[in-house]
């Protein structure tokens, strides 16, 4: 997925892979740092400023409202997120239903029962792809056209790899972390449905009907990865934005209390003397206003994930979205 995005290798893991804690944890470092910096090395006049009980006042004020409102806001999203799953009686048949006609048809292809585990799930459908591309790549083999041989032997170890390295990936990844939607984007299904188009338009002429409908039988298999793929995202944004809501209400409450006894507690002459060279009011108030911040931060950490994963799946058919892959 990296290579297909453009992307460096840091700026994936940074708003991907990496766990949403500690990169929460990194934003709260950079925050306290930049803060006790600025203060300390911008001109004199601001020091007196953060000494005065107004200044102090002022700003733990405003962060008790901006905690309250943020974390009823976000635990709102959260809650009509989560509302889409409620409904009568009649809807839930219907969603139970489609459901099991989905697994049905999988099973009757992978010819087994369709696992209940969503990365195995994944792991089969891949299984089932990779079986019919080698499957065309022998049939094709003995083709009199020397260009299709060449082109379906690149596409089918181009496919086979990256098939290996997502079920690779797949195979100790549980659902509740963010591994098995990961492994699961950096199948780009959509481009290899294309190129099985354009081999079958391409070459029409040339390949048999046995081998047109191998073809078709391997797009039928990435046709399946596609709402499979869509539906455990589905299922891990809503088990995302639960575990968001819960823990902006865990850090919320510390983060009220802190606000309130820098506000009631706190004055110029609270912490004196300096550690490191730098005064003990500015590193106090440094951690509160950074303990202040920590339910938006927590925010943005998962926002940043979960809009850069609806931005590279908006398209389930294959279609080309970004500049990188033209």
């Amino acid at each position: 997925m990296r290579e297909r995005a453009g992307e460096s290798r840091l700026k994936i893991w940074l708003l991907l892979a990496a766990n949403r804690l500690h990169v929460t944890a990194a934003m709260a470092l950079v925050v306290f740092t930049t803060f006790v910096a600025a203060v300390t090395l911008l001109p004199e006049p601001l020091m007196p400023q953060l000494r005065s009980g107004d200044t102090i006042e002022t700003m733990f004020s405003t962060m008790i409202g901006a905690i309250i409102t943020g974390t009823t806001l976000v635990v709102t999203i959260g809650q009509l997120v989560l509302s889409q799953e409620n409904g009568p009686l009649g809807e839930q048949r219907a969603r139970m239903e489609n459901a099991m006609d989905f697994r049905d048809f999988t099973e009757e292809l992978i010819g087994s029962p369709s696992p209940a585990d969503p990365s195995t799930f994944l792991q089969e459908i891949i299984g089932l792809a990779q079986q019919r591309v080698e499957t065309v790549r022998s049939e094709i083999t003995g083709n009199d056209n020397d260009r299709l041989c060449e082109e379906v032997d690149e596409f089918a170890d181009s496919f086979v790899g990256n098939a290996e390295l997502v079920r690779d990936q797949l195979e100790d990844a549980s659902f509740g972390s963010f591994d098995v939607l990961f492994a699961a984007l950096n199948f780009n299904y959509g481009w290899k449905i294309f190129q099985v188009e354009r081999l079958a338009n391409e070459f029409e002429d040339d390949l048999s009907d046995e081998e047109m409908g191998m073809l078709d039988d391997l797009k039928t298999a990435l046709s399946l990865f596609g709402p499979a793929r869509e539906h455990v995202k589905t299922l891990y944004f809503e088990w995302a934005l639960v575990s968001l809501s819960q823990m902006i209400l865990y850090v919320a409450v510390p983060a009220l209390v802190v606000a309130g006894i820098m506000l009631t507690v706190v004055d110029a002459g609270t912490f004196p003397g300096r550690t490191l060279g730098v005064t003990n009011m500015t590193l106090a108030i440094g951690v509160a206003f950074t303990v202040t911040l920590l339910p938006f931060l927590l925010f943005t950490a998962y926002v940043l994930r979960i809009v850069t994963i609806a931005k590279r799946t908006l398209a389930i058919e294959p279609l080309i979205l970004r500049d990188s892959q033209r």
